[in-house]
């Protein structure tokens, strides 16, 4: 089988790269090095080998280059992370919208009908919570003054009564709080159109929180994970946000490349893009990622330091049922030991 995988040299392509090129498949690698990714602007050590061309998604010429002969396309090309301030949304919409408009038209031209989207466990905004009294509510918008307050846990928007978090099921309400949120869900649904129309089939993978070797650091636009480890090599306490309790769920990069390739080599439904929750399975606040890549890296301890950002939510973890059940996906490096090896890793300068 021959993958076009764009956005194939950051952090989580270059690790897909890898497991279809292990598992002997072909794969040619297309990437434009965002400056927000790859700040050298240099083509990673690590890509060694591979069939890699210089392009961007939005340039139908680069597409037209690299699409013949493919018979599957691995989709990761994208601006991440929660940015700055909104002065970043056109930028936003143009890579991960207008780019992935431009490649569904170019595949189809080409007669490529199958795609793995890299989505993302953004789309949910908050988790999933149940009220004793009103069963699964949607909580609402978090208040300025509570998060001021340290009242951080949302109550039930009928009752008011606390709340108790759960997984996220793929068919949960989708309710994106960011840019990046948006632009992300946009995805999805050209995907879905694309493949209604056409009979080809995506799946769209939402990541959870993906760590590992190979993390952009320094960089707004780079995970909790990546900030506090770029802290701790400073010799600087990580600054935890709230009071540390949110719960995420934490996936190791080759785990989330395994994830791909089980997609690669799956056909999801005909006409259908089909939403999988990459993750875990294992939920972990803020606070204990933190606290362990602290004692792994034998720096100084965690500060918790209140408020929170715009568009943060408290909860989200997720369901892993889908991707074991559809996928034959489950997540294998646990969360101790994978933060060991990310205290020492290599990440991109």
């Amino acid at each position: 089988m021959r993958i076009l995988l764009t956005g194939g040299a950051g952090f989580i392509g270059s690790h897909i790269a890898d497991a279809v090129r292990a598992a002997g498949h072909s794969v040619v690698l297309l990437d434009c090095l965002l400056p927000q990714a790859h700040a050298r602007g240099e083509m990673p050590a690590w890509l060694d080998g591979f069939e890699v061309v210089p392009g961007d998604v939005r340039d139908r010429s680069a597409l037209d280059k690299v699409l013949g002969g493919v018979d599957v396309v691995c989709h990761q090309a994208a601006m991440v992370g929660h940015g700055v301030d909104p002065s970043d949304a056109p930028d936003y919409a143009s890579i991960n919208d207008f780019g992935t408009a431009v490649l569904l038209a170019a595949m189809y031209e080409h007669g490529i009908g199958r795609l793995v989207l890299a989505s993302s466990m953004v789309v949910y905004g908050e988790g999933r919570y149940h009220c004793g009294r009103h069963g699964v509510v949607t909580p609402g918008r978090r208040r300025v003054e509570d998060i001021d307050a340290g009242r951080f846990e949302p109550g039930c928007p009928v009752c008011g009564d606390p709340l108790e978090s759960g997984l996220v099921p793929e068919d949960a309400p989708l309710d994106p709080r960011s840019t990046y949120a948006a632009t992300k869900l946009a995805q999805e649904h050209l995907c879905g159109a694309w493949a209604r129309q056409t009979g080809g089939d995506v799946w769209a993978l939402r990541y959870h929180n993906v760590y590992g070797p190979r993390m952009p650091k320094d960089t707004p636009y780079a995970g909790v994970a990546s900030i506090f480890r770029s802290s701790l090599e400073r010799g600087e306490a990580p600054k935890v946000m709230e009071d540390g309790g949110q719960r995420r769920d934490f996936v190791h990069v080759g785990d989330v490349a395994a994830a791909n390739l089980a997609a690669l080599t799956t056909p999801a439904p005909a006409g259908e893009c089909r939403p999988v929750n990459i993750c875990s399975g294992t939920p972990h606040t803020v606070g204990e990622m933190a606290h362990a890549l602290a004692e792994a890296m034998g720096g100084p301890v965690p500060e918790v330091v209140g408020g929170a950002r715009a568009g943060d939510v408290r909860h989200v973890v997720a369901d892993p049922a889908r991707a074991r059940d559809e996928l034959g996906f489950t997540a294998q490096v646990p969360f101790a030991d994978g933060m060991v090896e990310f205290a020492k890793a290599p990440l991109r300068g």
